[in-house]
């Protein structure tokens, strides 16, 4: 796959954040450019400048683990970005071809009944399973009640990037909307560097880019990042705000779907809530619902 004009503008992008006051080389007068020259990086990571500017002009193909190092180190790359330079130098060599399917046709996911019976055992909070492009495939009966107007409008298609960025009432449901959309579009840029052949993605991103100029901005920030565990701020219609602790981990039977759980601090406000929420849920949920049964979902890497 020919990815160079991902890897340029992930280079060029990582570059233009570094000042040379914090690479630790002087100002200088008349800069031109944002951030470091490529001389400067060349520099920092002890590469010919006709190399790094190869490197810089999309052509990873070939560069060594040592190289990808010294260059990460010049960049200043945090882990999530360290791992997405390495995914893309993998696409770029074609070293990624034993980890993806053969086919690119989309196939049908559904939960196996013990992990539908694992969510459904999380009681005192949301539990679900999302994959890289932030699809909701399996949930107990909190998340669905949780994420209810992502599940209630048909065109979000039970997709989280969708309601954050196509549907109007998410800007009530996260109090930290702007915070929320970086997450959500660096997750999504995470996952295009990890499987660059997913065409459903591919075709989530440019619906969202043509329809948001919100995503379209972030899009082309070519922020990545790990989303592990954290603090978020909601506003829930049916029971109004609430300050929950996350922590998400990927599923070791299906790499590349991820479990997350929410909680609330013991005796907290937001506990008192999740528990009028968990009423709410059996009352919505009274009648059947095929989403307990764990329905057809778009595919994960396996």
């Amino acid at each position: 796959m020919d990815n160079s004009q991902e890897v340029r503008e992930f280079l060029t992008s990582r570059r233009a954040k570094i000042s040379p006051e914090r690479a630790g080389m002087p100002a200088g007068p008349r800069r031109r450019v944002p951030g470091l020259r490529r001389s400067e990086v060349a520099a920092l990571a002890d590469l010919s400048v006709e190399y790094y500017a190869k490197l810089e002009r999309g052509n990873l193909a070939g560069a060594s683990p040592a190289v990808l190092e010294a260059l990460a180190r010049a960049l200043q790359l945090d882990d999530a970005e360290r791992a997405h330079l390495l995914h893309l130098a993998q696409a770029a060599d074609g070293s990624d071809a034993l980890a993806r399917p053969r086919r690119r046709t989309t196939r049908q996911w559904t939960a196996p009944p013990a992990l539908q019976w694992m969510l459904d055992a999380v009681t005192g909070g949301p539990a679900f399973v999302r994959n890289g492009r932030m699809d909701l495939l399996a949930a107990n009966q909190f998340a669905r009640a949780f994420y209810a107007e992502v599940y209630d409008q048909p065109g979000n298609q039970d997709n989280l990037a969708r309601y954050q960025f196509l549907d109007p009432r998410s800007r009530r449901f996260y109090p930290d909307w702007e915070q929320a959309a970086d997450i959500t579009v660096a997750i999504l840029r995470t996952e295009a560097g990890r499987d660059p052949h997913d065409k459903d993605l591919h075709d989530l991103v440019g619906e969202l880019s043509t329809r948001s100029d919100e995503f379209r901005t972030r899009w082309g920030a070519h922020d990545v990042r790990h989303h592990g565990s954290g603090t978020k701020r909601f506003h829930h219609r049916a029971v109004g705000d609430l300050t929950l602790a996350y922590e998400g981990m990927e599923l070791t039977a299906a790499p590349g779907l991820h479990l997350t759980v929410y909680t609330a601090e013991p005796g907290s406000p937001s506990e008192q809530g999740l528990r009028l929420l968990a009423s709410w849920a059996a009352t919505r949920e009274a009648g059947p619902d095929p989403r307990r049964t764990g329905r057809p979902a778009p595919t994960h890497r396996e």
